[in-house]
């Protein structure tokens, strides 16, 4: 029996504490609280639950108390927009596609460019022999 909650199928064979956070924007402590709210024992086992803890489970996540999945995401592109118009700092770092929290930029930001190598010596390939 597939266990589906908020849209995303949870894995079996996890302890229920880890197989919650499998859904967007819930992590380890947002799942301790709702496990505690329904009085599911964390240690279980997701295929040894009981179709009425899940459903319990379901209930809590959905009933609006959590933002998760797809709602989550919109939130997020919404306030990356907002700072974009407006064109404050962060705002104008997202559309430079630059590190957005004050990281250094002279190293150490190859994730945030999209792994460029520009420099001289990064990307060389060996010598070749004579």
């Amino acid at each position: 029996m597939a266990v589906r909650i908020a849209g995303v199928n949870i894995p079996e064979n996890k302890r229920v504490e880890i197989a919650l956070t499998y859904i967007f924007g819930i992590g380890r402590s947002t799942s301790n609280k709702i496990l505690g709210k329904v009085k599911v024992d964390k240690d279980k086992k997701v295929k040894d639950l009981t179709s009425e803890e899940v459903i319990r489970l379901r209930n809590e996540i959905e009933k609006g108390d959590y933002v998760v999945e797809g709602e989550l995401k919109r939130m997020i592109i919404t306030n990356i927009d907002r700072l974009k118009r407006i064109g404050c700092y962060r705002g104008l770092r997202h559309i430079k596609g630059l590190p957005v929290r004050g990281q250094r930029t002279k190293t150490n930001n190859r994730t945030v460019r999209g792994n460029k190598r520009v420099t001289m010596g990064s990307g060389r390939r060996s010598v070749e022999k004579k």
